[in-house]
């Protein structure tokens, strides 16, 4: 893309004459790999691409993790400006999937996911416990909440009137004993 920045309005974009918004030459288009060519493969999805590189080990490792993590359908060419914000944690956990020992600290995973897209992160989230890691969520979605080991609530209020833990424990002795504002909603939601 061209952009041409105009002084009181909005930068014009168009379409780049020599590449056609491909943005390789034509010497770079014209080799292939097993018939396409590499703004094809950007093009595949990671699903599609884990199946296309199936002779490639180290591709298909790399591919599997994002499968794992929940994002088959992303295109390999795919901005990570136009990734949201729990899909760009997933992609930086697609690549520590295979260690162990280590703690994860993930701020909202699961903002603006649909519900299916909440319990595929929280089976990512499991599996990377049972691999011998530790993870720390920072979250507000009490399906969230209700599967973890352990909460840390922190209050009494937002902003200026929180900071202080108000409760820890596990889900159901806060649904039992808490007097927070969380353990309200949690016990509604139960």
């Amino acid at each position: 893309m061209i952009v041409t920045e105009l002084v009181f309005m909005d930068p014009v974009t168009t379409v780049c004459e020599v590449c056609e918004g491909k943005r390789y030459s034509a010497e770079a288009l014209s080799y292939r790999y097993h018939g396409k060519n590499i703004v094809e493969i950007l093009e595949m999805s990671a699903a599609d691409a884990y199946e296309f590189f199936r002779d490639n080990k180290r591709l298909r490792k790399a591919l599997g993790a994002m499968i794992e993590v929940g994002l088959p359908y992303l295109s390999l060419g795919q901005p990570l400006s136009t990734l949201s914000g729990g899909e760009r944690q997933r992609v930086k956990l697609a690549k520590y999937l295979d260690k162990k020992g280590n703690i994860y600290v993930l701020d909202e995973p699961t903002t603006g996911l649909h519900a299916s897209d909440v319990e595929t992160v929280m089976a990512l989230l499991d599996s990377l416990v049972d691999r011998g890691n530790t993870v720390i969520v920072i979250e507000h979605n009490l399906d969230v909440m209700k599967r973890a080991d352990y909460l840390i609530d922190v209050g009494p209020d937002g902003g200026t009137a929180g900071g202080e833990i108000v409760f820890a424990g596990t889900p159901k002795e806060m649904a039992e004993y808490a007097h927070t504002i969380t353990a309200e909603y949690l016990r509604q939601s139960l």
